[in-house]
């Protein structure tokens, strides 16, 4: 639809970009903290978290790039270990001091925190002693946690995102440690049953300390479309949508399993174990919004029953496959450039749920060469950026409410499947996997793109809307 009198952005968006503590802080071992999971992965050739961005010792300067940005809020992570080094009890006073100083610092060049409780980097020692995720005893040291961090930061911070990407972390093995002697379906749905009930308390233990703040998850979701107008594949798409993103969303929204992933997951023996009260908990814990982390759409067909040995995680015999779309460009690491798809994205959330929307999450990685002049000329990202950037506001004009916007990522970072070798800031990090170099900041052409958004709150896209 073309809007003949197309309204802008709301006035007081929250225009911002974001990051996690375990790719952008560096100092896996200083001042007390202890190592995470993601700190000690030994799956992947590019875990190098020891300085990263080394945000832990420039976070002033960096911050100072946020004010000249313009940027209206910054999403950042907490690191449990740093918190808390054993995973519990003791509380780490310098970790305490670091994230105080760092909202401080926001909050006095007018950026508005916006914290995600859970990133990915569960501490190493709570794996070693009984499994992470996989335990129920998880539930309670994460509301611990919670606790600790509503206390300390609750009068300050008024956004809070529970945990990041949920659905995500059982499509990529390399975000969980799983175990090898028990079936590794078995284990994603028993952890994500074990997690969902950790969001639902951490929401009920927020509703009690931080009753002035707002809570919801952070989702890394696509919509799926039906590779053909072939009955099957349209079903076949339904299904993913089902499997991968309302699977997630009506536990949170909704309090209930999706009755045709719950029949899935008793026919093939891999139901979690539900106890009594689990899910009235997870019924009562509503959250106050959603935040979608938003790279990609998928194509699927449906997938025979008889494949044999499905090596991805994107095919489940007799259901669907995740196949090629060939009317979208890719990035060179195969993520499918769709902005049309963030908008159909947005449109059926609002339609399901009918909550408040933020972007948690929306970037393109590539390689990238520093200039002799010292700049960075990423006009595909500006162009990534621009087009996604025109969907979130026609979903506006749609009737989303869209209440803000953040980039992945305001400075390069480690890519968890690509180190520094794929790069996502609006600022470049002088350094690369091998040499740390002086870790000099540098503005790419991005930066003052988004500068320019941000000032004129969206007016200054071209074309916008036309």
């Amino acid at each position: 639809m073309i809007y003949k009198n197309p309204k802008g952005f709301p006035k007081n968006f929250l225009w911002g970009a974001a990051t996690s503590a375990y790719q952008f802080e560096g100092a896996h071992l200083e001042d007390g903290k202890t190592m995470s999971i993601m700190d000690a992965s030994i799956d992947l050739k590019y875990t190098d978290t020891s300085v990263a961005s080394d945000h832990y010792h420039r976070f002033k300067e960096d911050i100072r790039l946020m004010n000249e940005l313009g940027l209206k809020a910054y999403r950042f992570s907490i690191s449990w270990p740093r918190i808390l080094p054993m995973g519990r009890g003791k509380i780490n006073k310098k970790g305490i001091d670091f994230y105080r100083q760092l909202v401080a610092e926001l909050k006095d060049n007018g950026i508005e925190p916006l914290i995600t409780i859970y990133h990915f980097d569960l501490p190493l020692c709570l794996q070693k002693e009984y499994g992470g995720w996989l335990s129920r005893k998880v539930i309670e040291d994460f509301s611990y946690y919670c606790k600790v961090l509503f206390k300390n930061f609750g009068n300050d911070v008024k956004y809070w995102f529970t945990i990041n990407e949920q659905s995500n972390m059982f499509l990529l093995p390399h975000l969980m440690v799983f175990n090898d002697k028990i079936p590794i379906e078995k284990q994603k749905y028993s952890m994500n049953h074990i997690m969902t009930l950790a969001h639902a308390r951490a929401i009920e233990i927020f509703r009690e300390m931080v009753p002035n703040g707002k809570i919801g998850p952070a989702l890394g979701i696509s919509p799926n479309y039906p590779a053909s107008c072939k009955p099957e594949d349209v079903e076949a798409a339904k299904i993913a949508d089902d499997f991968n993103t309302y699977l997630f969303t009506d536990l949170y929204f909704r309090g209930c399993y999706r009755e045709n992933v719950l029949k899935y997951m008793e026919e093939n023996d891999i139901v979690p174990m539900i106890e009594k009260g689990d899910m009235e908990l997870i019924g009562s814990a509503k959250p106050d919004f959603l935040g979608v982390n938003y790279y990609q759409s998928k194509a699927v067909r449906y997938a025979r029953e008889n494949i044999q040995n499905p090596t991805s995680s994107e095919i489940i015999p007799g259901l669907y496959k995740v196949v090629d779309n060939p009317y979208l460009d890719k990035t060179k690491w195969g993520w499918e450039i769709d902005p049309i798809g963030l908008r159909i994205l947005l449109n059926n959330l609002n339609d399901r749920y009918h909550l408040p929307i933020i972007i948690t999450e929306n970037g393109i990685g590539d390689i990238e060469t520093l200039t002799i002049d010292e700049r960075v000329h990423d006009e595909y990202r500006i162009n990534f950026l621009k087009k996604h950037l025109e969907q979130c506001n026609l979903a506006v004009n749609d009737g989303v409410n869209l209440f803000g916007y953040c980039i992945w990522s305001f400075m390069d970072l480690l890519s968890t499947s690509s180190g520094f070798n794929k790069r996502y800031g609006l600022v470049y990090v002088n350094r690369n996997d091998r040499d740390l170099k002086d870790l000099k900041r540098i503005k790419k052409d991005s930066f003052y793109w988004y500068k320019e958004i941000i000032d004129s709150n969206g007016k200054s896209l071209e074309n916008l809307l036309k």
